[in-house]
């Protein structure tokens, strides 16, 4: 395929609006400029392919000093999935950029891990995009979430009762785990909508890959998509960016509620309390129990996601029974855990078990 060169408006000469927006936020989100690997994500649909491009155009025109290694995982969901990833190929190749593609069978993996189809999805990519970060020495992961992704996840946290870190909604930029180095980065999510991503690949003239799945509304993110948010533009005709607002406010207040919770797992741990050579994974009930309940259960889902290395299917109602345990003085009680691991009320101490289907977390 062949691209053309954009001509836009933006305020940089000779770079597109698109671009010219796209380097803004670059800056803003204090993302690196010069000498640095990174690896884009890309699926072959309007947003990553408006990504591709427009990081292209800055890097051509000696904005940004990268090196792109494009990266395709194909989902093996759709009859086309292989012409998607020959495509994104086809069109990495011709901008000059290394691509990594891999290919996997998510509805296998969603039924060993109980996950639902996109949960599944989700990790396997992540999983995905790390490993090939380690292999290519890159310490920055770049994927295309917009406006519309971010109102999106939104509501569906909102539709499931989610606490203020879940209607925080997608994060600009964090690590990709809590014990490594590497950055995962969202620069359009601020200010580009699915549109934008789509004029942009008009005005190079490529014709991005249509994935019909984003049209199948048994999936509950289509519905939203499709149903819920077109009711609420009728209420008010910025409910996208009035959702990115209210998700950038909850994420200040969640992050002070974390530096909390943190000062009260230090001040709950055995290490605090003079058992200096006691490392168990245990906290003590009479601490716990001086603080707020949203200090105190945020303080005890952070406890979960050590010991276990993760939160999956952790829900409310598991942090709810966890924290029953608290109240009173009875001995010997249990809150279960998703997965098989389960909290131990011992005397005035919290035990966890972090045991996974049987094995250790």
């Amino acid at each position: 395929m062949k691209t053309r060169p954009a001509k836009g408006k933006a305020g940089i000469p000779g770079i597109s609006d698109f671009a010219g927006r796209l380097f803004g936020s670059w800056h803003s989100l204090k993302l690196p400029t010069s000498k640095t690997k990174m690896i884009l994500a890309v699926s072959g649909g309007a947003d990553s392919t408006a990504l591709l491009l427009a990081l292209d155009e800055l890097v051509k025109a000696e904005k940004l000093t990268l090196t792109l290694t494009v990266a395709h995982l194909d989902h093996s969901l759709r009859k086309v999935s292989r012409e998607d990833a020959n495509w994104v190929e086809n069109l990495a190749r011709e901008l000059g950029h290394e691509f990594v593609k891999r290919r996997t069978d998510v509805k296998k993996r969603a039924a060993r891990s109980g996950d639902n189809l996109e949960q599944a999805a989700r990790r396997v990519r992540y999983e995905f995009f790390k490993k090939t970060a380690k292999e290519t020495h890159s310490f920055l992961i770049v994927t295309a979430h917009t406006l519309d992704d971010q109102a999106e996840t939104i509501l569906l946290h909102l539709l499931r009762g989610s606490a203020a870190e879940g209607l925080s909604g997608i994060e600009p930029v964090r690590l990709i785990d809590s014990n490594s180095s590497i950055q995962l980065a969202r620069p359009l999510l601020s200010w580009a909508r699915r549109i934008d991503a789509e004029n942009y690949c008009r005005l190079r003239t490529v014709e991005f890959r249509i994935d019909e799945m984003n049209q199948d509304e048994k999936y509950a993110r289509v519905r939203v998509r499709k149903q819920l948010l077109p009711l609420m533009h009728s209420f008010n005709n910025k409910i996208v960016e009035a959702l990115s607002r209210t998700a950038t406010l909850l994420r200040e207040d969640a992050k002070a509620l974390s530096d909390e919770a943190n000062k009260l797992l230090r001040l709950a741990s055995p290490q605090t309390l003079g058992k200096k050579r006691d490392n168990s994974a245990r906290l003590n009930v009479d601490v716990l129990a001086t603080a707020p309940a949203a200090v105190r259960r945020r303080a005890l889902r952070q406890w979960i996601s050590h010991g276990r290395g993760d939160l999956h299917r952790l829900e409310m109602v598991h942090l709810l029974a966890v924290d029953s345990l608290i109240e009173g003085n009875r001995d010997g009680r249990i809150a279960e855990l998703p997965d098989g691991g389960k909290v131990v009320r011992k005397r005035q101490w919290l035990e966890l078990d972090a045991r996974v289907n049987g094995k250790k977390g």
